[in-house]
C-alpha cells in the first residue's frame, strides 16, 4: 500500500533533519518517493540525517520555518502531492530554558506552514505532526482521546495543544471552502525511541552517550512510566494517514493518535535494564546511577487512545516491547562497534517491520 502511494510521488517534509524526519525520508525513499526537506540545521552531533547520509539522497533546502517567505519559496518550487509537518522544538528542558523559541517555532511555525499551504492551494495531502503532550496530563492511568481537553504545565506541553488549536482554526477558515485543493489531519505521537536519536534529556540518547564512553548513564525519573515506542510505529501511522487522507473526504481536518500496544508501558528502570542487555554489562546496575536531580516538571505517566485510528484507518503497532528494545539496541550497537553501512541497516530494519507488520495482518503492510 505505501509502495503504492508514494512511489514517484513528491514529498516535502520540515523538520527532515530531526531523528523522526530522517527515519521518514528514508522510509520515502525506500518506497520510491521524491523527497525534498526543509530544515534550518541539523539538530545533533552525530545525527541521523548525516550517519544516513540523507544530503546526497535528497532535495535537501536549509530554512527556518518561522521564516515565511522561504518556507513559501521552497514549497511552491517543490509542488508537492504530499506534505509531512515534523519541524518542532522537541525538548521539554529546551522549552524551560526558551520558552519564546519554543513558542515560535511551535505555534508561529506551526501558522507559516498552513498559510504557505493555503496561498499556494496547490492538490496535496498534508499531515501536521504535533505530540501526545499536546493533551492536559492529569495522570490518570487510561489513554487520551483526540476530545480529551488540549494544555500542558510546561511551555512545550503547552505550545503543542496551542498548535493544534490553531491547525483546527485554519482548517476550518480556510481548508473547508469549496476551492480548496488541500486536504489536511493532524497526528499525535510521543516517547518515540530508534536508531539514531541523540538528542539532549532523552534517556535512549543519554544511555548511549554514556555507555560508548564506558560510563553509566544518570536517570531522574526511574519509575516513571511511559508507552515506548519504535521510531516506525508512528511514522507507519502518520504514512497510513496520508494515503488514506489523500482520497477519503471522512478524514478532512481530522485528528489521529499513534502508539503503542498497553503492554509496552514500561518505567524508565524497565527499558535501561533491557536496552543495557545489547552493551554487554555484566549487571543493569552497573548501566546506571540514579539522581534526584529534577530541573524540570515532567509527567508520571501519559499514554494515548488510538481506537480511533484502528477505527477509521485499520491501524495498529506491530511491534512487541522486547522487538522494540532489540531494534534500538541493534542498530546502535552497530553503529558504535561494527562500522557498517548505516543507511542500509536502516532500510533492512525498516524492511523487517513492513514484514512483521504483513505478517500480522497489519492492512498498510499490504
Amino acid at each position: 500500500m505505501l509502495t503504492e502511494t508514494y512511489k514517484g510521488k513528491k514529498v516535502f517534509i520540515t523538520g527532515h533533519t530531526g531523528f523522526k524526519g530522517s527515519w521518514l525520508s528514508t522510509w520515502l525513499l525506500k518506497t520510491g518517493a521524491i523527497v525534498c526537506g526543509f530544515s534550518d540545521r541539523i539538530p545533533t552531533q552525530p545525527s541521523a540525517f548525516e550517519v544516513l547520509d540523507l544530503e546526497s539522497r535528497i532535495d535537501h533546502r536549509v530554512g527556518d520555518i518561522r521564516d515565511i517567505a522561504a518556507l513559501r519559496q521552497a514549497l511552491e518550487a517543490f509542488e508537492p502531492d504530499f506534505v509531512f509537518h515534523l519541524a518542532a522544538q522537541s525538548l521539554v528542558s529546551v522549552s524551560y530554558q526558551n520558552p519564546v523559541d519554543t513558542i515560535t517555532t511551535n505555534v508561529v511555525g506551526t501558522v507559516n506552514v498552513l498559510e504557505a499551504l493555503r496561498q499556494w492551494n496547490g492538490p496535496c495531502t498534508a499531515v501536521l505532526i504535533t505530540s501526545d503532550k499536546c493533551y492536559e496530563n492529569v495522570e490518570w492511568v487510561w489513554g487520551y482521546k483526540e476530545t480529551d481537553h488540549l494544555g500542558g504545565r510546561d511551555i512545550y506541553s503547552g505550545s503543542k495543544g496551542a498548535a493544534e488549536v490553531v491547525i483546527h482554526a485554519y482548517y476550518h477558515s480556510f481548508f473547508t471552502r469549496p476551492d480548496n485543493r488541500v486536504r489536511l489531519a493532524t497526528a499525535r505521537a510521543g516517547n518515540v525511541i530508534g536508531g539514531g536519536d541523540w538528542a539532549a534529556d532523552r534517556i535512549v540518547a543519554d544511555c548511549v552517550r554514556s555507555w560508548s564512553r564506558g560510563e553509566p548513564v544518570e536517570i531522574r525519573s526511574p519509575s516513571a512510566t511511559r508507552p515506548w515506542q519504535h521510531v516506525l510505529e508512528p511514522l507507519s501511522g502518520y504514512l497510513a494517514l496520508a494515503a488514506a487522507l489523500a482520497h477519503r473526504d471522512d478524514l478532512r481536518g481530522e485528528s489521529f493518535n499513534f502508539g503503542p500496544r498497553a503492554e509496552q508501558n514500561h518505567t524508565v528502570l524497565q527499558l535501561l535494564g533491557d536496552l543495557s542487555k545489547h552493551w554487554n554489562f555484566a549487571s543493569p546496575d552497573q548501566a546506571y546511577k540514579v539522581t534526584d536531580q529534577i530541573p524540570f516538571h515532567e509527567a508520571g505517566l501519559l499514554k494515548l487512545n488510538c481506537d480511533k485510528a484502528l477505527f477509521h484507518l485499520r491501524w495498529e503497532a506491530s511491534l512487541d516491547y522486547r522487538e522494540c528494545v532489540d531494534m534500538v539496541g541493534q542498530w546502535y550497537h552497530a553503529y558504535y562497534r561494527e562500522g557498517i553501512d548505516m543507511y542500509a541497516l536502516t532500510l533492512k530494519q525498516i524492511g523487517a517491520y513492513e514484514e512483521k507488520a504483513r505478517a500480522r495482518g497489519v492492512p498498510w503492510s499490504r
